[in-house]
């Protein structure tokens, strides 16, 4: 079964790039365009694609609304940001609405494959590059008290989620912890369910705003 794929953004010729760059490959379909945030959110409500990539900045709402629109229709529903706009509140905001990925729209076209593939399968997409451009923005933030679930994680647990919260793959993880990528996706598994989260972004964006991510800059 093909990868069903909804392009949104307000520039038709960008449109018309993914479109090209997309339907190239066997197992990713482009179900539809959208203009504007507004048409984005009734086309994923209608046509219920499994991946949707999200411009930023798009006429009647933009992207980040879309984002929290769409989700809040459908919580399953796999937002892949996209942007020419490396601001470091983009990213934020787009992280914060529950977004699974955010990438540049002058990444390499192989990049952009690959991300729509991994948010596809119910992965999330997070660089250290893009985690480390987030950093300040989350500790001028009042820290909230962590959830409830966070008492009940394991010192391997705290472990993984402070390498998580760097970027790190499950693969790199287990490397650097000497144990198979297997376990480390039993753990994030586990870590996600105790914490009541959806994805790794979630994890991340909940590292920062707890102050994990301090305490993972000084291992």
């Amino acid at each position: 079964m093909s990868i069903r794929v909804l392009v949104a953004d307000d520039h038709s010729m960008v449109r018309a790039g993914f479109r090209m760059l997309l339907t190239g490959e066997q197992d990713i379909e482009v179900v539809a365009e959208a203009s504007n945030g507004l048409e984005a959110v009734d086309k994923t409500k209608r046509l219920n694609p499994a991946v949707v990539l999200m411009d930023i900045r798009m006429p009647e709402i933009d992207g980040i609304e879309a984002t929290r629109r769409i989700l809040a229709a459908n919580s399953a529903a796999r937002i892949l940001i996209l942007t020419t706009f490396g601001l470091d509140e983009y990213i934020y905001e787009a992280l914060c609405a529950g977004a699974s990925g955010f990438m540049l729209k002058d990444d390499p076209p192989e990049q952009l494959i690959a991300a729509v593939r991994t948010v596809a399968v119910g992965n999330a997409l997070l660089s250290p590059a893009i985690t480390k451009r987030v950093i300040k923005q989350f500790t001028r933030i009042p820290r909230p008290a962590p959830p409830k679930g966070f008492g009940e994680l394991t010192e391997r647990e705290h472990e993984i989620l402070r390498l998580v919260a760097t970027g790190l793959s499950n693969a790199e993880i287990g490397q650097k912890l000497y144990i198979s990528e297997t376990t480390v996706k039993t753990h994030v598994t586990h870590i996600l369910q105790k914490l009541g989260l959806r994805d790794r972004v979630q994890a991340v964006v909940l590292a920062y705003q707890t102050g994990l991510f301090d305490r993972a800059l000084d291992k």
